[in-house]
């Protein structure tokens, strides 16, 4: 464990008392969210994020123990653990050294050099590796096994050198040495598999140094070769690897023929038995380090978009687009309560608009519309056009705004959908979640898989496994920093709720069911499988308002409830009629130094629940960048190089990002056209939900194209 500390420790910068508190509390089983919100003062403040990337370091480190102790132990049981070895082993830091220490350990198949030793040729490899004897001894020694085990002195020096190439395949030193020229001087260089055109004609004829290469490009390569249009290779000079590995094995002293049959062995381990393994290991390692990255930007972009502000209080008609079939429409009152579905056409020519149009701008005016949401996907356009001309004849004002509707035909066909609206047909259930996602987008983006909700890059090329977990993550981190009203929450919702899996929020919901709102937080103790682990990590997550106890409302965890009320009393406040400036100069006059020591309570803590009381209510969410709600259509043909407009970062990738500037077809700003100073990945200045001015380059009527650029806006 001394290693792991010692490894944590250079790279997060953290002292050994936090390091072992941390480590401490995740073995106990508290999840991340209770961590970085309820124990400040054992972690010193260290934030979702960071807890996250320890807990997987953390992972890894371990993993990476368990498979030192396997080898050494694999070894030991071989009689083959020497000292000098085992020092090796412990000096590890990576599975690939450890891999290549245990290599020459590990129970083979049947090999050519395994079947020479079989024949008695291992002391005839020694001897002419050793290189200390003249050739004629050599000589002497292969005829001697002629008759025997071989029946040439030819087939002697062959297996012989089969066994020396073995050998020096086995050398972690030569591997360590043959991977670090492949990764310095190597190049990946791409071909063309089939004569015809695709999106990968850009690596038809491409070459670029293995150690420069771009994430996204080898995610883009390794699609183009998976699906047959691209051929593959790591590229390097041998003669110059040759050379080095060499220097290992020839004596200076050693004879000329000897020294040939040497230099041959290693010329036949490198291309035989250590290249194509080990730019295997690098292709996987650049897939690896290609897939962390791009998992790293879907969930930025899945958490900006999931903590998108709510538009809140309003009445709101989604519209799900469609050609053939009509648009689907459902309109949801302040809460997403669903009032009326129906069926609109107007995307076609054929289409009788006018009666359309009557029929939407009726039920506007009966349902007091405030805000309309269109669906993004086929039909978009159309439906865009015709809702911006709608709107000018509507008797108030109502705005819309199109939204990401990535997932919800996966949410209308799921069992969720089927369960939520039983009654409603796949489409009508699209409708409403387009209709709710403006409303709460959190609420409703937590109903589909993550990976489904469009924000991300080659999500389908990469570890399902790792990618599903990591937006897990995001999308925990999401709702247990907004909080969620424990009374209307949905079981997908709640699952997300730190100490609470899929079973326990079913019987949340069970409970609300069949015994009434909840009225205080103490009652999830008698939520079936809700014991007092779960209710410890998921209590100050979940509110409760006009219960029994106004500091349910709040983020204060019922563990500080008596901290909170001695607060009170002694600033004689109260949570429900707050007096907020009263309370402020009440608290200058605290020794909250004191309070701490009175009640045991960190004073970081306490400074948590004074800001609680001060905003019990406060939705984090609502000191970002607000949607965009727009009246009025621009379209692409009117955009003109120059121009300068604003719009919603929509998606955030390696090579740049993409901006919605109101014309239905999203704008690429390039990463060069960012900003003016260099940055290594976009995500360093921009996020989902960003709203940015941006300034026209050039538009593609042809080709659907915008280029933008935010350096001069």
């Amino acid at each position: 464990m001394d290693k792991i500390f010692k490894q944590l420790k250079e790279e997060f910068s953290l002292s050994d008392k936090v390091i072992s508190n941390i480590v401490t509390l995740i073995d106990e089983g508290n999840t991340i969210p209770f961590i970085a919100r309820y124990r400040k003062e054992l972690t010193n403040s260290a934030d979702d994020a960071l807890l996250r990337k320890f807990y997987e370091r953390l992972k890894q480190l371990r993993a990476l123990e368990e498979k030192r102790d396997d080898i050494l132990r694999l070894i030991g049981e071989q009689g083959a653990l020497t000292d000098e070895l085992k020092e090796k082993i412990e000096k590890a830091s990576t599975q690939t050294e450890l891999d290549d220490l245990y290599r020459p350990y590990r129970p083979k198949r049947k090999t050519r050099a395994s079947m020479a030793k079989e024949k008695g040729l291992e002391p005839l490899a020694d001897l002419i590796l050793a290189q200390t004897v003249t050739e004629a001894e050599v000589e002497k020694a292969a005829s001697a096994l002629v008759g025997k085990t071989v029946e040439s002195a030819e087939e002697a020096f062959a297996g012989a050198l089969d066994i020396i190439a073995e050998t020096v395949s086995d050398n972690a030193q030569v591997r360590a040495f043959v991977r670090r020229k492949i990764w310095n001087d190597g190049f990946m260089t791409v071909k063309k598999a089939k004569d015809e055109d695709s999106t990968y004609a850009m690596y038809y004829d491409f070459q670029e140094p293995v150690r420069k290469i771009a994430n996204h490009r080898v995610l883009a390569i390794n699609r183009g070769e998976n699906e047959g249009f691209l051929k593959v290779s790591l590229d390097v000079e041998d003669a110059d690897i040759v050379q080095g590995i060499s220097r290992l094995y020839v004596k200076k002293d050693g004879t000329g023929r000897l020294t040939e049959m040497v230099v041959s062995a290693v010329e036949d381990a490198l291309k035989r038995l250590i290249a194509p393994s080990v730019k295997n290991e690098i292709r996987v390692e650049l897939t690896d380090r290609a897939q962390e990255s791009a998992i790293d930007v879907f969930s930025d972009n899945l958490g900006r978009l999931l903590m998108q502000p709510p538009v809140k209080g309003k009445i709101v008609m989604g519209v799900d687009p469609g050609y053939r079939t009509g648009c689907k429409i459902a309109v949801v009152d302040e809460t997403g309560k669903v009032l009326d579905t129906t069926v609109a056409f107007f995307t076609l020519e054929h289409h009788d608009k006018e009666k359309a149009k009557k029929m939407l701008l009726n039920r506007l005016e009966k349902w007091n519309v405030d805000v309309i949401s269109i669906g993004n996907g086929t039909a978009s356009k159309e439906s865009e056009l015709f809702i911006s001309e709608l709107i000018k004849e509507t008797k108030h004002e109502v705005k819309y705004a199109v939204v990401n509707e990535a997932g919800a035909s996966v949410y209308s066909a799921s069992e969720l959908g089927t369960e939520e609206f039983p009654d409603f047909d796949v489409a009508q259930r699209s409708a409403v979640s387009i209709a709710r996602r403006l409303q709460d987008p959190l609420s409703e983006l937590v109903k589909i898989e993550p990976k489904s909700i469009g924000v991300g890059q080659y999500q389908h090329d990469m570890n399902q496994k790792r990618l599903s977990e990591a937006l897990a993550g995001t999308v925990e981190s999401c709702v247990n920093a907004v909080g969620v009203d424990l009374n209307t929450a949905s079981v997908p919702l709640l699952s997300y709720i730190s100490g609470i899996n899929k079973s326990i929020a079913k019987n949340i919901v069970a409970y609300r069911e069949t015994e009434g709102k909840f009225t205080e937080r103490k009652q999830l103790m008698k939520v079936k499988k809700l014991g007092a682990k779960a209710f410890e990590q998921c209590a100050g997550f979940l509110r409760i308002t006009d219960g029994k106890n106004p500091l349910d409302a709040t983020p204060v965890h019922p563990e500080s409830y008596q901290t909170a009320k001695l607060i009170l009393e002694k600033t004689g406040a109260s949570v429900v009629s707050l007096d907020r400036g009263k309370f402020d100069a009440e608290i200058k006059k605290l020794d909250l130094k004191r309070i701490s020591e009175e009640t045991n309570t960190g004073e970081i803590t306490i400074m948590d629940i004074i800001e609680a009381i001060k905003k019990p209510m406060r939705d984090v969410r609502d000191d970002l960048p607000k949607p965009i709600l727009k009246s009025e259509l621009m379209s692409i043909e009117n955009l003109k190089p120059g121009m300068i407009l604003t719009g919603t970062v929509r998606n955030v990738i390696d090579f740049g990002a993409f901006v919605d500037i109101g014309v239905h077809q999203d704008g690429l700003v390039h990463i060069s056209q960012i900003c003016a100073r260099y940055i290594q990945h976009p995500k360093e200045v921009l996020s989902v939900g960003d709203v940015v001015s941006v300034k026209v380059l050039a538009v593609d009527l042809v080709k659907n194209r915008i280029s933008l650029s935010m350096k001069d806006a």
